[in-house]
């Protein structure tokens, strides 16, 4: 069996970035992977600026009463500041040249003679934003790989990109196998259940900004999985399977692989999840999570969602847990063999945060991943005494 780190770095290695891009406005780039470096043609702030409602001086003059000489409101472009005058400025407004501070008007006062005296010491440079302070010409603003945020989008348009290359959606086709299975709204029969999996995975690959092909439940035969497989290969970049990968007589989608594409990889050490699928059908690569619910969905969490952030182009950083905490439980029979992750929830207690572990950690037991907010990652054999810190990856 295949270590959960020797998975994901295999994984993430054969991740190929999509070669297909499209150039989206701004407003419709948000959760897009950019496909190209932002470089700025601009500094900004583009000249020095006020950065709060005052006057203009030099400081060197500020000591005396001053005569005003100018009104700089923001956007418009001040003269050149006389000798022995201030100005009066507001936000965002340009520095006139020959000033080098500004004071806040708090610290000012009008005379009745219109000139204006200071109440405060003045310094050089003080409330001043200088020009490219934020950002400077030729600055790489956003690089290729990042996904795209709210802020990002902000800091693109205040270069005056009205516009920016992202890499095309990731087409992810998926498909459900098992005779056992049901769609919601159906009438429950003897011997069948419900099709949590597509429930909780469509969404999931939505989330992450694929363009989902739905296929829904599949005849649990070696010829309909091979039809599948096949149609879905020609149509998607990821095809996307959950049950069918174990060695069962009646798990046909790890033989349909094989005898449509390559089968590279099916034993990972993780509990719980172990039958993860993976390869190629023609040009899409083939993923295969187990059926169990909890299997799949940790499963698709731990390994297979960087894969899918890589493959859209996203520049993945180390998978590392977000923080650490005490627990507030045993774990006195670990497994041997395989890592082992937990489904947890943050409480408060007495003043102090610690984690709670769902009861029943069955690899059927959906309520568990519906109820917590991380997982905890446990080395084989590892058990865990209450108190001890517990590295948590949050859900």
């Amino acid at each position: 069996m295949q270590t959960v780190e020797q998975t994901r770095d295999w994984l993430l290695a054969r991740a190929r970035v999509p070669a297909r891009t499209e150039t989206l406005p701004l407003l419709q780039a948000a959760g897009r992977v950019l496909a190209s470096d932002l470089v700025s043609t601009l500094a900004v702030p583009p000249h020095d600026n006020s950065a709060m409602d005052g006057y203009a001086v030099r400081a060197a003059e500020a000591g005396a009463a001053l005569p005003v000489s100018q009104r700089i409101p923001a956007g418009s472009v001040p003269a050149p500041l006389d000798a022995g005058t201030a100005a009066r400025i507001f936000t965002g407004a340009p520095v006139p040249p020959g000033a080098d501070a500004v004071v806040m008007q708090e610290q000012a006062e009008l005379q009745a003679d219109g000139s204006v005296v200071f109440t405060a010491p003045v310094s050089a440079g003080q409330n001043i934003r200088r020009r490219g302070e934020d950002i400077a010409d030729g600055q790489t603003v956003l690089a290729a790989g990042q996904r795209l945020r709210d802020a990002d989008l902000g800091l693109a348009a205040s270069i005056g990109a009205a516009a920016l290359s992202v890499h095309a959606r990731l087409r992810v086709a998926v498909f459900f196998t098992g005779d056992e299975l049901l769609e919601p709204g159906q009438p429950a029969a003897p011997g069948k259940i419900y099709n949590s999996n597509r429930y909780w995975l469509v969404p999931a690959l939505q989330a992450l900004g694929c363009e989902v092909l739905d296929l829904g439940i599949i005849a649990d035969n070696l010829a309909a999985t091979r039809q599948a497989l096949r149609e879905a290969s020609a149509v998607a970049d990821v095809v996307m399977t959950c049950g069918g990968v174990s060695v069962g007589e009646e798990d046909h989608v790890k033989a349909a692989v094989e005898a449509e594409g390559e089968l590279q990889l099916w034993k990972i050490a993780i509990k719980p999840g172990k039958p993860l699928a993976s390869g190629r059908i023609g040009d899409a690569d083939f993923i295969g999570l187990p059926g169990n619910p909890v299997s799949g969905y940790v499963t698709f969490a731990v390994l297979v969602r960087d894969f899918l952030r890589a493959r859209q182009g996203e520049v993945v950083p180390a998978w590392q847990p977000q923080y650490w905490l005490p627990a507030g439980f045993d774990w006195s029979k670990p497994d041997a063999r395989r890592e082992e992750f937990l489904r947890v929830r943050v409480v408060q207690q007495d003043g102090r945060l610690l984690l709670q572990r769902y009861p029943n950690q069955g690899s059927g037991v959906l309520t568990s991943c519906a109820w917590a907010d991380g997982l905890v990652r446990l080395q084989p054999g590892q058990a865990v005494t209450a108190g001890e810190l517990l590295p948590v990856y949050a859900l």
